[in-house]
């Protein structure tokens, strides 16, 4: 285990982008072939400067993040910017390019998926046999992943009752895949949707989404990591997987590096937008870590079914739905019911002073415009034909080049 990090110490952001070919943007599963031409003929892991990158599960997803604990939120923007110019430039060799979004909207899992061939691939293909990873859940997902540090049990239980609080909010600030196969799927958020279920066969391994109450490393041990471990033993008989990476709620807790993973937040167009909300939902959990507007007693009374019925509807409304139960609502100082979009400006107005102004024009987009699916929608207009949403998602493509945001 490395340096242990007291609450909001450091930060660790992991980004994920789809390769697709430039003729007919199709899932392109040649990150090996990026990694190999990035360093010199070797595929493992590239380490560039405060940004690295990796292969993911499916082999047309690389993964690119902080390159180990970071203090400074604020130029990481530029950061993976640079980065994801670089691997464009690399990928134009080979007639391919990075889109951005969490889910390709014209991807057919059953023929488009390869599996990563290479170096951890025994995991990989255990995961398949058991899941069947050819499915949107699996093979169509990039989201960002947000790692915050906590030092003891007593950090861990602050930490974790202010993440529980703020995950069902998530899908209505960032909700970026409402096409699937072509066709409007009725969910702003429909990676989500399919995180919720794409591993049903061992039902431990999600639980609700939303994490248990439990606010120490032996409870957590005891009610998550136990039966987990108990589930999937039948199937991994070789003892080859890790209860850190099948555990797949909401948020997770990785004790073995101190930090609890935020797993619920969509790619967005750019890491402007990225960062951005990196930084809106850092300063959210601070602000409940604090006690500011609710007490850690009254956030730790809430049961994982509770926020899950906000999170379920959420998902599929994005930052239309309307949150009616006041006890949530009395967690941010709010009287009233009020949709999602209204929870998320009423948290800017009490957090914007500790945002680098740097972000606030990023954030206040996506509260007045809109999740980047509403946007990808609008820019639809009702025309879902393939070649009007290559049309749009060519254009979020020129966003992630650019860092610019998509407004239609």
């Amino acid at each position: 285990m490395g340096k242990k990090y007291h609450l909001f110490e450091v930060f660790g952001i992991e980004l994920e982008y789809m390769l697709v070919y430039n003729s007919d943007f199709k899932v392109a599963p040649i990150v090996d072939e990026l990694l190999r031409l990035k360093n010199n003929g070797v595929i493992d892991d590239i380490d560039n400067g405060a940004i690295a990158w990796s292969n993911e599960l499916v082999a047309h997803v690389v993964e690119l993040k902080t390159n180990g604990p970071t203090k400074d939120l604020n130029t990481l923007a530029d950061a993976f910017h640079n980065n994801i110019q670089e691997i464009n430039s690399i990928l134009s060799s080979i007639h391919a390019q990075l889109l951005p979004t969490a889910a390709h909207p014209l991807m057919n899992p059953a023929t488009d998926m390869e599996l990563w061939k290479h170096s951890y691939s025994e995991v990989y293909a255990l995961y398949n046999r058991i899941f069947n990873c050819r499915g949107h859940g699996w093979s169509n997902v990039q989201s960002t992943h947000i790692n915050l540090p906590f030092f003891d049990d007593d950090e861990f239980e602050k930490l974790h009752a202010a993440i529980r609080i703020i995950l069902p909010l998530i899908p209505g600030l960032c909700a970026s895949s409402p096409i699937l196969e072509g066709k409007n799927t009725g969910f702003k958020d429909t990676r989500l949707e399919y995180y919720k279920t794409n591993q049903k066969e061992i039902p431990e391994m999600t639980g609700l989404v939303i994490p248990e109450q439990v606010f120490s490393k032996k409870a957590y041990q005891e009610s998550i990591f136990n039966p987990i471990n108990k589930a999937i033993k039948p199937h991994d008989t070789e003892d080859i997987l890790d209860h850190y990476f099948l555990n797949s709620r909401g948020a997770i807790a990785r004790f073995d590096r101190n930090a609890i993973e935020i797993r619920l937040v969509d790619i967005q167009e750019c890491p402007q937008a990225d960062i951005a909300i990196c930084v809106f939902i850092i300063e959210v959990v601070k602000l409940l870590v604090s006690e500011q507007t609710s007490t850690l007693s009254t956030q730790k009374s809430w049961t994982k079914e509770a926020l899950f019925a906000i999170l379920n509807p959420t998902i599929k409304a994005g930052e239309n739905y309307i949150v009616s139960d006041l006890k949530y609502l009395n967690l941010f100082q709010i009287e009233q019911a009020c949709t999602v979009q209204d929870i998320w400006k009423q948290l800017y107005n009490l957090v914007k002073p500790d945002i680098d102004t740097s972000h606030h024009f990023a954030i206040e987009t996506i509260l007045s415009k809109g999740t980047l699916a509403t946007r990808i929608l609008k820019a639809m207009a009702h025309d879902f034909s393939e070649t009007h949403i290559k049309s749009v998602y060519k254009k979020l493509a020129h966003c992630l080049q650019e860092n610019k945001l998509f407004v239609p």
